[in-house]
């Protein structure tokens, strides 16, 4: 299914909830959807079961779908991975439907037991400097590059391609498979994992979150 599919549905009142996903052509199992209402507001934060849930509504409906393998919600961005053989034309209009309920409903998307399990900003920057400096880094030198930690925010981690990974076609696999597959062992919870460098450029701006 290429391109983004959009859709919208009568929220609260006469509010409008407009929802955009775009699946993913690099993963096919992958999708990423923006909703014009907050699920997750200024926090960010990944789910692969319901003990990761706390009790999430948004989470728990998601997960009961079956083939989910994984969620990632920040502020009002979600990315969802499937296994099996269903489609995103399947997923899609089903996935639209119950951030829909769950907006509607009044209650909180994730709970907010969520943000009170995750670790602390200091020890989740201590633990990826410490992935970063005793296995990535050591990979990637082979290569010329090395892989820069930024800054973690709202439980997001910011991280810099530089050197020989910079401008490097294979750079989006390395990440998902490599470095952030690496992070996420350790640190399963950790939101976004964001690769801030401009590679088409060739240039390493820092990367500015959009504004909420």
């Amino acid at each position: 299914m290429p391109g983004e599919i959009s859709l919208s549905f009568d929220g609260l009142g006469d509010s409008t909830i407009n929802i955009t996903a775009a699946p993913s052509m690099m993963h096919p199992e992958s999708c990423s959807f923006h909703v014009s209402q907050p699920l997750y507001p200024d926090n960010s934060s990944h789910f692969t079961s319901p003990e990761d849930s706390h009790g999430s509504p948004l989470v728990d409906a998601l997960l009961a779908l079956g083939s989910v393998t994984g969620i990632t919600i920040t502020h009002d961005r979600m990315n969802i991975s499937i296994t099996g053989d269903a489609t995103w034309d399947d997923y899609i209009p089903r996935i639209g439907e119950i951030i829909r309920d769950v907006l509607v409903s009044g209650t909180d998307p994730i709970s907010a037991a969520v943000a009170d399990n995750q670790l602390p900003t200091e020890e989740v920057q201590a633990r990826v400097q410490r992935i970063l400096d005793d296995t990535i880094n050591p990979a990637v030198a082979a290569h010329g590059g090395i892989v820069n930690l930024l800054e973690v925010a709202n439980n997001t981690v910011y991280l810099e391609f530089a050197g020989g990974c910079q401008g490097c076609g294979m750079i989006n696999v390395t990440l998902k498979y490599g470095v952030e597959r690496a992070i996420r062992d350790e640190l399963p919870q950790v939101g976004e994992i964001l690769d801030t460098t401009d590679h088409a450029s060739g240039r390493n701006p820092y990367y500015a979150p959009s504004a909420k």
